[in-house]
């Protein structure tokens, strides 16, 4: 039943699954987790493995490269799906800027919400591309 489900409720709230309907966002729910992370806590660290995407339901986050603030998150945002694309190390580090509560997905249930969900997997896709294209603005695209 809609709006008896906190989790599905909040899944529906976030752009990242605004095209899912009910079904795939019951099969979603499934797959995804949700933390809440104090005030000031890493969530994850600059050079570490990356094992799992973050998408904020409630509350912010910094991320800094290097020493250097690179971008703040909010409600709705994704962060660390990049290390799961590309197998590679977390290229920044992010800390609870306040109270947040987020989902997480795991690098198995990443790569079966892109294979089994086109529209989830092209805006991953699509959001990834606005990051770089902000980070390196003056690269060629």
């Amino acid at each position: 039943m809609a709006g008896n489900d906190p989790k599905l409720d909040s899944l529906r709230s976030i752009a990242l699954f605004a095209a899912c309907g009910p079904g795939d966002l019951q099969r979603i729910a499934k797959l995804v987790d949700e933390i809440d992370v104090p005030d000031g806590h890493v969530i994850m660290r600059q050079g570490e493995p990356g094992t799992e995407m973050f998408i904020v339901v409630s509350g912010s986050a910094k991320a800094v490269r290097d020493g250097r603030p690179i971008a703040d998150f909010g409600p709705g945002s994704v962060f660390g799906e990049m290390s799961l694309i590309a197998e590679g190390p977390r290229t920044a580090t992010v800390t609870a800027d306040g109270p947040l509560r987020a989902f997480v997905v795991a690098h198995r249930e990443f790569h079966s919400l892109m294979d089994g969900h086109p529209k989830f997997r092209m805006r991953v896709l699509e959001g990834l591309a606005t990051k770089v294209r902000r980070i390196e603005e003056n690269a060629v695209h």
